[in-house]
């Protein structure tokens, strides 16, 4: 099927930037502010699902291209993994946005008008990084993201934020130097470098040559995707406010970078590169290595966000893996992680918000009978605690079955075992946050009841609920069901298997039929 022309990608791009001048104006309005960001993001997502049968037919929508040098071009594709991951994050965006209107309100943070203006931004530069049809548009994308999402991490505007925010900013800038002379090396030996399924470089240099550019990839886009050892900035970037944290684990910035390693071994190298130059089995040894790494890292910290920062660089290196496996079904379900993790993740963060804009609580150690007086809150965290330790009927046992299946179709048996020890570790560092929760101890010392705030023995025998404002409790809420949906029925909605099946196929050249396996049917 021919590609359709249309403007339309630009019109999921262009809601972020254009609504960030409003917001700056509005500064004295805020439910007028506010009113504008979920505007933006509506238009953004509805821009999104208009290109969604185009996409699922087999075509890409695709802009005209917009010069900017000679065989340079800024140009925008819709394909199946690209869409996957904007209506992800436009979903997401409308979410977070919800959230951090309750989040900002109730713990009276300052500088909201500039939060949600550079917000704006994050997401539009992520649906650019979404869209992107060649690696020139990619990287512009990629560092206006890291640009926008720099205010936010500085926020609090403390002496420690401020460290955090220079290592966000070393880390993703110095990757950044390497990522841009790895696009222009690449643009040197194929003009326009436009993402091609299964790759293009295939004989544009020597072997030694490309496996020094995939290097530069590696690290320019591994930096944001947490792969060791370049994971560091992420917990330290906990000192966030709670809704940033979220942007950065399950919206933007790591997915971003996930993304761009499934774009960088799918799209620009392709399968068959990789393993004729030897690299899939020393990357795909790497995301392992991280998975395992951050795994026994995350359960020896008390501090429950950085917990959570530890479990992301874990479970993204789960999309790196099933980029360097390469199979059918790893990629199908590496890039069905991308909307798995996202929704879980957020759920999780959104959580943690919620029991410290209700109680001060930040640490595990803290949360002794918090589960029997926040239940709504912790039902939640529960689903997405199962859900990324890989439990049945939920989104992350979907994706994480699919790499198993891929990593052994492709002759890598131990990939099998790896998921089975690191869901295991999941179970490890999560339990003991409900546990905490639930069954030990009487809740933290001081807790909000009603007006006042009183000691926990001064609280009547059944205290009631101190769930927060609805504003804090819904996006879990909603969060956590519609991974519970996305676990039952993956094509509810928008179609995230279908997309993620199509994403495969077109790498792979359908020599598999994905759904077959699945259902664990031969293959063809």
């Amino acid at each position: 099927m021919t590609d359709p022309v249309s403007l339309r990608p630009f019109a999921a791009l262009l809601p972020g930037i254009v609504a960030a001048l409003p917001i700056l104006l509005c500064r004295r309005r805020p439910n007028l502010r506010e009113g504008v960001t979920f505007l933006a993001g509506a238009v953004q997502l509805a821009a999104a699902v208009s290109m969604l049968p185009a996409t699922l037919d087999g075509a890409a929508v695709t802009t005209p291209e917009i010069a900017l040098l000679p065989g340079v071009a800024l140009q925008f594709r819709a394909d199946a993994l690209g869409l996957l991951f904007l209506i992800l994050s436009s979903v997401l965006w409308l979410a977070t946005s919800a959230y951090s209107v309750g989040y900002m309100r109730s713990l009276k943070y300052g500088h909201q008008t500039g939060y949600f203006a550079a917000f704006a931004v994050a997401a539009a530069s992520a649906a650019g990084i979404a869209l992107a049809a060649n690696l020139v548009t990619f990287l512009i994308c990629y560092e206006i993201l890291t640009v926008s999402t720099w205010p936010l991490v500085l926020h609090l505007r403390k002496p420690r934020v401020l460290a955090s925010g220079r290592a966000y900013l070393a880390y993703t800038l110095f990757a950044g130097q390497l990522l841009l002379g790895a696009v222009v090396w690449t643009a040197a030996l194929a003009p326009g470098a436009g993402f091609t399924p299964g790759g293009f470089l295939a004989g544009s240099a020597s072997d030694g040559a490309l496996r020094v550019l995939f290097v530069l990839f590696l690290v320019g886009v591994g930096a944001k995707a947490a792969v060791f050892p370049l994971h560091g900035w992420l917990p330290a970037a906990m000192v966030a406010p709670t809704p940033v944290s979220a942007l950065l684990h399950a919206v933007a910035v790591v997915k971003a970078g996930a993304f761009g390693m499934l774009r960088i071994t799918g799209w620009v190298f392709g399968p068959d590169l990789m393993w004729a130059l030897d690299l899939a089995l020393p990357l795909a040894l790497l995301a392992g290595g991280t998975i395992l790494f951050a795994s026994l890292r995350a359960m020896t910290e008390d501090h429950l966000k950085r917990r959570l920062a530890y479990s992301t660089v874990s479970q993204l290196s789960y999309i790196v893996l099933g980029g360097a496996i390469g199979s059918p079904l790893a990629l199908a379900g590496a890039a069905f992680h991308i909307a798995a993790h996202g929704f879980l993740k957020i759920t999780l963060f959104f959580c943690a918000g919620s029991v410290y804009a209700a109680t001060g609580k930040d640490r595990i150690s803290q949360l002794g009978g918090l589960g029997r007086i926040m239940p709504i809150t912790f039902a939640a965290f529960a689903v997405g605690a199962l859900g990324m330790a890989g439990f049945p009927f939920l989104p992350g046992f979907l994706s994480k079955w699919n790499l198993g299946l891929g990593g052994m179709d492709s002759g890598q048996h131990w990939v099998a075992a790896l998921l089975a020890t690191s869901g295991a570790l999941n179970l490890a560092y999560y339990f003991p946050v409900l546990k905490t929760a639930v069954f030990e101890g009487s809740p933290a010392p001081r807790l909000p009841y009603g007006r006042t705030i009183v000691r926990a023995e001064e609280l009547p025998p059944r205290p009631r609920l101190i769930e927060p404002t609805p504003w804090l409790w819904a996006p879990p809420v909603f969060a956590a069901a519609a991974a519970l949906v996305l676990g039952l029925f993956p094509d509810f909605g928008p179609g995230f298997w279908s997309l993620a099946e199509a994403a495969a196929a077109s790498v792979t050249d359908g020599a598999r039929d994905l759904t077959a396996l699945y259902r664990g049917g031969p293959s063809r």
